[in-house]
């Protein structure tokens, strides 16, 4: 586990290797600091401007994806590692447990921290919190 998209590409190490960035695009210029590795980058929208790196292929692809057509990436890629974010949800679990079963190292960027803001379940709960937030106002009848 690492706090940032940037320690991920630091914990790949020096040594090059055949790396798996299912990060998104937006953070993937992070890897530019580590050019040695070999990059198969997953995306929903294209990566832009491509990486400054000299090996890099780039999939556009939309999930969820089923774990034995993971599997099937990372082994027809030969990967050795995988980048990705915790996302909280299983849409995307399938890679990390085609990497479990294939003994490929995982770097997972942590969730950022949430602030901790009032929340409801329900429009109406919500409602009664804003109505606290302010002073009724007599001439609209509020």
């Amino acid at each position: 586990l690492v706090d940032s998209v940037a320690e991920a590409a630091t914990a790949l190490g020096t040594a090059p290797r055949r790396v798996f960035l299912a990060i998104g695009r937006q953070e993937a210029g992070a890897f530019e600091a580590a050019p040695q590795h070999h990059y198969l980058i997953r995306s929903v929208d294209p990566v832009e401007p491509k990486l400054a790196v000299p090996d890099a292929i780039y999939l556009l692809a939309r999930g969820p994806f089923p774990e034995a057509d993971e599997r099937a990436l990372l082994e027809s890629h030969g990967i050795e590692a995988i980048v990705s974010k915790n996302s909280g949800g299983e849409a995307t679990y399938g890679k990390i447990a085609a990497a479990r079963a294939l003994g490929i190292d995982v770097i997972m960027v942590r969730r950022p921290s949430v602030p901790d803001v009032p929340s409801a379940d329900a429009v109406d709960q919500l409602a009664a919190k804003v109505d606290h937030l302010f002073e009724p106002v007599a001439e609209r009848g509020v």
